[in-house]
């Protein structure tokens, strides 16, 4: 969900039009150029900029190339080994990297080589998840809400938040909500017979769509606050099973029948997503950051996903 970094397609964004006035084109380095960090380097790349990072593989190493992102091969265990070199030239630097039992990988292996980096840093930015506020029971939290996260994974990121503001410049922090966008949504899933509507009274998530994303991280760059933190998601929390509903009466199918949570056959992971129970409030990204949801609901983001063929 909002931490998980899917592959996606990459056809022109839904929300350029909206997009605030980038900063003037610069080199951003960014650790993980999963599904996220990659919608945000085709954005930057089709304005000038230039990008460079990691993945963690040799088929996804190529690709990237392909899109003109010089990538290079990181994991736990497996640091960069001319860390300074390919940091010497960023402007901006993005994490997207997950926390693993361990800790922040990047931090591990290369936090003296971003603090190093730093005076040539105009921005750092670290992409967290809401999981850090915890169940509220359907409460709604802010930025300034306590964190207190409910299990191992919120636990993980919460750390990796506070290894992240520790650095010589703190990075900015973006908790996303639960990720949609094109190639990973609803329709999709409605699409390959895998949806659901598990019910469980009174449970809400909140979403966004990736191309909102990338707009407030846009919107930051240009507007460097270090150590802010940001709730990145959109207006309308709502149940899942709401959603998959919406996209089968967009599809023109019958949704598939309400399977009450207690009964669901759901694995650790997906189950552990209901553990937490909460709407979150996104105010700070449009008085702040100025920015203009494109999609302020899942039902106007799914609609626009449909509309461009996806």
């Amino acid at each position: 969900m909002s931490d998980a970094e899917r592959p996606g397609a990459s056809k022109p964004r839904e929300s350029d039009a909206d997009a605030p006035r980038a900063p003037a084109p610069g080199h951003l380095f960014c650790f993980g150029l999963g599904y996220t960090a990659q919608r945000l380097a085709d954005r930057l790349l089709s304005l000038g900029w230039r990008v460079s990072g990691t993945c963690r593989g040799a088929e996804k190493q190529a690709a990237l190339a392909v899109a003109g992102i010089s990538a290079h091969r990181f994991d736990r265990g497996q640091p960069l080994a001319d860390i300074d070199r390919l940091l010497a030239g960023a402007t901006h630097l993005l994490s997207s990297v997950p926390p693993d039992a361990l800790g922040d990988p990047v931090i591990d292996h290369h936090a003296d080589a971003i603090d190093r980096a730093a005076p040539n840093l105009a921005w750092t930015g670290y992409l967290s998840t809401t999981g850090v506020y915890g169940d509220r029971g359907g409460g709604w939290v802010d930025e300034a809400s306590e964190l207190v996260p409910s299990g191992e994974r919120g636990l993980r990121r919460l750390r990796a938040e506070q290894a992240w503001l520790a650095r010589v410049q703190p990075a900015h922090l973006f908790r996303l909500a639960g990720i949609y966008g094109p190639g990973s949504s609803a329709l999709d899933t409605v699409r390959a017979g895998r949806a659901r509507r598990v019910v469980k009274p009174g449970q809400v998530f909140s979403r966004i769509h990736v191309d909102d994303i990338v707009t407030v991280l846009i919107a930051s760059m240009a507007a460097p606050r270090p150590g802010a933190a940001y709730n990145v998601c959109d207006d309308d929390p709502a149940p899942p099973a709401d959603v998959v509903t919406h996209a089968c009466q967009l599809l023109g199918v019958a949704p598939p029948p309400e399977v009450p949570y207690d009964q669901a056959d759901l694995s650790p992971m997906a189950r552990s997503f209901y553990d937490d129970n909460k709407r979150c409030r996104n105010e700070r990204i449009k008085r702040e950051l100025g920015v203009h949801l494109a999609y302020p609901d899942y039902r106007r983001g799914l609609a626009a996903l449909l509309a461009a063929g996806y």
